[in-house]
């Protein structure tokens, strides 16, 4: 059975309706994220997991227990938050063991928790500081302690990496999913950034408007968005639109828009009436860049082929981001640093038929 079911769950807030129907299981051991913008209704979720808010409808089990209408301290969870909210006057060593002294478990027993989870986060040398005398990673590494001392049946994190700075949100990802793999504990976290949820999640589920939009391992829903929103939602840099239609020659369907046609894949295209609105997408780093010197050729694109020209260049070590103008259009290319174009250049962007993503007008995925 799994670790953690959700059964039809509903949350509303007076006639606002938070969360719409969230059906899903959590395997035993899995480290499952919920990713979103804000107001999508993760933390919500996670909540009711917890137990700090009440479910509307629905039922929540752990364990194929039912706790939907339990309390927090009989559902057997352990919660990181955003905050660490350490006692200031406590040593790390006091911070840890607090919860198993209120519970009063033995002595030994807290002795034996507090060394295991000190040993697995490297905090063995910083038990009897305070935490003013720690870093943020530290405290972090602290407040993790302290819900694994519980050696509770799931971990909860709140998007526990938002107060740190970029590399130490790099370090602790490493960290987390480390720690996670080797507990093998059901884990539940929440996160806006798409980039923990990529490289921290066995499945990842994307939400909007407190629905889920699409449910599935990191690189399923990367090559395969269900639509327009978890295409542009997943993947950094995220994934270039243009607004078109299709028109179909010499059996061929093409993409054409205001200063592109690109050629579709020989496969069907469900897209209903030919003149229907459609959006083409194609991600930044599957797009190639070469200079072009036939200057008539700015105006159209043709076949596998766009032609702008570059507006802006960020330079970021290893590769770059090309802006460019195609057309109307705003696009941009991840390339390597090898033949940078400069600003004002006249580019060809070849377009792989294979990598095209296509939308249709509620956002569906055609292709």
């Amino acid at each position: 059975m799994p670790s953690v079911s959700f059964e039809h769950v509903n949350k509303r807030f007076g006639e606002a309706i938070v969360i719409d129907d969230f059906h899903l299981q959590v395997a035993d051991g899995e480290l499952l994220v919920l990713v979103g913008g804000s107001g999508s209704g993760k933390s919500t979720i996670l909540r009711m997991l917890a137990g700090l808010e009440e479910v509307t409808t629905g039922t929540i089990r752990i364990a194929d227990r039912d706790v939907t209408a339990l309390p927090p301290r009989e559902r057997d969870v352990a919660m990181v938050f955003q905050d660490y909210a350490l006692y200031p006057h406590m040593t790390v060593r006091e911070n840890l063991s607090l919860g198993l002294r209120i519970r009063k478990v033995a002595r030994q027993e807290i002795e034996r928790r507090v060394g295991w989870a000190a040993g697995m986060l490297g905090l063995e040398a910083l038990l009897d500081r305070k935490p003013k005398q720690l870093s943020g990673g530290q405290r972090q590494r602290v407040a993790m302690g302290r819900a694994m001392v519980r050696e509770p049946l799931v971990f909860l994190f709140d998007e526990p990496l938002s107060n740190l700075d970029a590399g130490l949100r790099a370090q602790m990802r490493i960290e987390i999913g480390s720690l996670q793999r080797r507990l093998k504990t059901t884990t539940v976290y929440v996160t806006h950034d798409q980039v923990e949820a990529m490289t921290l999640g066995d499945r990842i589920v994307v939400l909007a408007n407190g629905q889920v939009q699409q449910v599935g391992p990191p690189i399923e829903l990367y090559r395969a968005p269900i639509n327009r929103f978890v295409a542009g939602f997943i993947g950094t840099p995220p994934m270039n639109f243009v607004e078109g239609g299709i028109e179909e020659r010499d059996g061929e369907r093409v993409f054409v828009a205001e200063g592109a046609r690109i050629r579709l894949p020989g496969k069907s295209v469900a897209i209903g009436k030919s003149s229907e609105r459609v959006t083409l997408g194609i991600r930044p780093e599957d797009l190639s860049v070469g200079l072009t010197t036939d200057r008539s050729t700015e105006q159209t694109g043709e076949g596998d082929a766009l032609f702008g020209r570059v507006v802006l260049i960020e330079r970021l070590g290893g590769t770059s981001h090309v802006h460019l103008d195609v057309g109307p259009h705003r696009l941009m290319a991840a390339v390597s640093n090898d033949s940078l174009p400069s600003i004002g250049d006249a580019i060809t962007v070849h377009v792989p038929a294979e990598r095209v993503h296509l939308f249709g007008k509620e956002g569906r995925t055609l292709l």
